[in-house]
């Protein structure tokens, strides 16, 4: 266990620290789902054909998914705000290398070091609302918080297709620089912080072992799309991976058995609700993945829709996000959080099974893929803010960074994987009858996460 936290005065400035903590998570959001549309026309200017367009993408999310880790335990012992700071300064730094790139590889390195700062941003900003907010407050906030993150990932092809069309490639790295700018100036701005009474040792072996796992696994799940499982990069990048993810859960009981402080306390999944709302998390987040993937692949490919119109018809659900989570918040902190969980994966599993009405007819998407998305907006809505609350209102404050980091490991983890198995499900290219296959799939997972949810999660004795 870490050492008690110091006091917070964090309190004092929450209406700085919720501005900062949602500027923070839109822009390493935004910037995450911005650059795909983006690929075409960076390799028509830096060259380099599918390698450098796989690896723009990849570099950013391997050193994301593997380093959220480490950055959740750099936040409970340095302070959340420090380390926001670092990660706002290292993305910053970044894009404006990625807008000035000479070269491919100039950019993919750019890339990698954008992961950097996002890894350091995404647990630290949502930890920083943990420490400043209490109560229904707090499921609020996290609502707010929730709903503007989400946003970002799904307005991410639109804006970067206007941009991209408009003014080209590299004002979207530009796009991320400018608000990057003025969060770190509202940074300044507040007063306080968490820091643990006596600062611990870093645990470097496992932070080793969890960027090597999540990293490996990571790498050879997004690599074997492109080479093929039998690949010697593909095999030992999940061969390495596995084998380090496998000796980290025996390498953390040593660490605690030993008196030391590990890089994520074991002891956290004994929560009921902890270790329920990740499962629920793996399960969700997978189903959404693909969600977000799929639809926005069968409207392009088979529908023929432009990639701005593509970004507008997918625009549903970020919708919703912005106009219910923080209603949504409130409303499960007063009455707690377990049936909001239980009912917002089962209605978006319904709006997947309304997408099976997808036919070849792009006229079909006012009756199929439409209303299949207003209940997956309406579903996710529900859920996320909750399922947040769930999970981050079972650990102490001392241990908020790495809680929020261990379950925004697990859903981006989860999303990545279904992603990659995409090309299995949809048959090797997309068409109605994958595509057809794949609701399916997104159906059974978010139903899987309701039937988890509903069973597993306890409400507080105040929501009983």
């Amino acid at each position: 266990m870490s050492a008690p936290a110091a006091p917070a005065p964090l309190r004092d400035d929450r209406r700085t620290v919720l501005v900062v903590a949602i500027l923070a998570s839109f822009v390493v959001g935004l910037d995450t789902s911005v650059v795909n549309v983006a690929l075409p026309a960076i390799r028509q200017d830096l060259g380099g054909g599918l390698v450098v367009q796989q690896w723009v993408v990849d570099a950013y999310l391997v050193t994301l998914g593997s380093l959220i880790l480490v950055a959740g335990s750099l936040s409970d012992v340095f302070g959340r705000v420090r380390i926001v700071t670092w990660g706002l300064v290292v993305f910053g730094v970044a894009s404006v290398v990625c807008a000035a790139a000479p070269t491919g590889a100039v950019l993919i390195l750019a890339r990698a070091l954008q992961g950097v700062g996002g890894a350091l941003v995404t647990p630290s900003s949502l930890a920083l609302i943990v420490a400043a907010f209490r109560g229904p407050a707090q499921t609020k906030a996290i609502g707010t918080w929730t709903g503007w993150s989400s946003a970002a990932m799904i307005l991410g092809p639109l804006v970067g297709g206007l941009i991209v069309d408009g003014i080209g490639w590299r004002w979207i790295f530009v796009l991320t620089a400018v608000p990057i700018v003025v969060t770190i100036a509202l940074v300044t701005r507040i007063t306080g912080d968490v820091h643990p009474a006596h600062r611990p040792r870093i645990d470097l072996t496992g932070a080793v072992l969890a960027v090597l796992g999540v990293g490996g696994v990571v790498l050879g799940l997004i690599e074997q799309e492109r080479l093929g499982w039998t690949a010697p990069v593909v095999v030992v990048a999940l061969v390495v991976g596995a084998a380090s993810l496998l000796a980290f859960v025996p390498w953390e009981r040593h660490v605690t058995r030993s008196g030391r402080v590990p890089l994520v306390p074991l002891e956290l999944f004994r929560a009921r609700n902890f270790s329920v709302g990740n499962a629920a998390t793996l399960s969700v987040y997978g189903a959404l993945g693909m969600v977000g993937f799929v639809v926005t692949l069968f409207v392009q490919e088979v529908w023929g829709f432009p990639a701005w119109l593509a970004g507008l018809a997918t625009l549903p659900p970020t919708l919703l996000l912005l106009l219910l989570s923080s209603t949504v918040g409130a409303l499960a902190g007063r009455y707690g959080p377990r049936w909001f969980m239980a009912a917002g994966p089962a209605i978006a599993a319904v709006g997947a099974l309304v997408m099976l009405a997808a036919g070849q007819d792009p006229r079909a998407y006012w009756w199929s893929v439409l209303p299949g998305l207003v209940l997956v907006g309406v579903g996710i809505a529900t859920m996320v803010t909750p399922l947040t609350s769930a999970v981050l209102g079972s650990v102490p404050e001392s241990e908020a960074g790495v809680g929020s980091a261990v379950n925004n490991a697990l859903a981006r983890i989860a999303s990545l994987v279904m992603v990659a198995l995409a090309g299995v499900v949809l048959g090797g290219g997309m068409s109605t009858a994958g595509f057809h296959r794949a609701a399916v799939v997104m159906a059974c997972l978010l139903a899987a996460g309701a039937v988890v949810s509903a069973i597993g999660i306890r409400n507080d004795p105040a929501h009983t």
